[in-house]
Parts: C-alpha cells; structure tokens; sequence
C-alpha cells in the first residue's frame, strides 16, 4: 500500500528552463556555449552538492569553455530567474495531503536558489519534509541520498511513489524499492499518477 509520494523539484513542481533563459539572454552562439559548459556537467553536480568553494566551481565551469567565462559567471549569477512555480504544484500536494497521504521532497537543488527565491519553494509549508542535495553533500541518483530521506522519516520504501524527471534517477529508487513515475508532464503525468495511487492506497483516492 503507498502512503507516501516523493517529489523532485526542479522540472516537475518549479520550472528551470536554463537553456531557454540562456537564449533569452545572449546570442544563440554565445547561449550554446553557456549551456555545454555548464548544464549536466561535473561543475554542475558540484554546485548541487555545494561540498566545493562556490569560487572553485566558477573555475570548473570557465574552464569548460574560458572564452566564454563572463558570460557563464554572469548568467550563474541570475540562476533565480530560471526558477517559477508551475500553477499546479501547490493544489496537487494539498490534494495528496487531503486524502491522507504524506508528502516530501528529494532534489538536486543548491543553495543560491533558496536564498535568492524563497518564494518559489513556498510549496515545502505544505509538505511533511524532504531533502535537498546541498544539505547532504551528496546528489541523486546515489542510492545513499533516498536512503537518508528514508531514514529520516522512517519510511518504507515499498510504500512510496517517486516522481522525477530524471530517468537515471528514476532507476536508482526503483532499485531500492520505490515505485518511480518518470515526469514528462503534468497532462501526462498527473493521471498516470492518480490511477496508480487510486489503485494502491487504502483510501482509494
């Protein structure tokens, strides 16, 4: 029986459209090389893990593409502006909370956005926890950081559905247990989703 639904964030309760802000930005020459430089980089794991001198990850990215290092630390430095809540985040989770169910957050996420956009994360008040990359020192999909969300607040594995956009992600908390939603989009997602948990949970939603 599923009693608790894990939720990434980035991409699937607030949009991070860090190519399309690039292109917003700068020239498409100039945005293509922003974004190979740092998105889905080792600097980039980095900046979520937030073990590293911010300074000493600005080197790893400029040095992914040094002429372009203005251009990469100034678009770093505006990273908040990628960040908006989607309009359904907030009436799902109180919709899960509603028929009984517990609801927590698992992401990559790194402190610069939570200092600088509070406002954005404002969902977490309705959740019953969650962990985030940076606090941990560690990032998904190593099996080490669900298992510590799990400890935290005793959870069974078995008993909770994980939504992230991130296939690799996906297998890492399918392997240990949990039942994974690769997310693609709330119209596709949201009822794929629902019937699961209309199907697994006493309540039957």
């Amino acid at each position: 029986m599923i009693k608790s639904v894990i939720f990434d964030i980035g991409a699937v309760l607030v949009e991070f459209d860090w190519n399309g802000f690039l292109h917003r930005i700068y020239d498409a020459q100039t945005a293509d090389a922003v974004f190979a430089a740092t998105w889905g980089t080792e600097a980039w794991r980095e900046l979520d893990r937030d073990a590293l001198p911010r300074e000493t990850v600005l080197g790893m990215f400029t040095a992914n593409a040094p002429e372009y290092a203005a251009e990469i630390r100034a678009a770093l430095a505006r990273t908040n502006e990628c960040a908006k809540l989607f309009p359904y985040t907030l009436g799902w989770i109180r919709s899960l909370k509603a028929q009984g169910l517990s609801v927590y957050f698992l992401s990559n996420y790194y402190p610069y956005l939570v200092w600088k956009n509070p406002e954005v994360l404002r969902f977490i008040d309705d959740m019953d926890g969650g962990v985030f990359s940076w606090q941990e020192k560690i990032t998904k999909p190593d099996p080490e950081i669900y298992r510590r969300l799990l400890r935290k607040y005793d959870l069974r594995a078995e008993e909770c559905v994980f939504i992230d956009d991130s296939q690799a992600n996906i297998d890492a908390a399918n392997a240990l247990g949990l039942h994974g939603f690769r997310f693609v989009s709330y119209a596709e997602q949201y009822p794929q989703i629902m019937n699961y948990l209309a199907e697994h949970t006493k309540s039957g939603l």
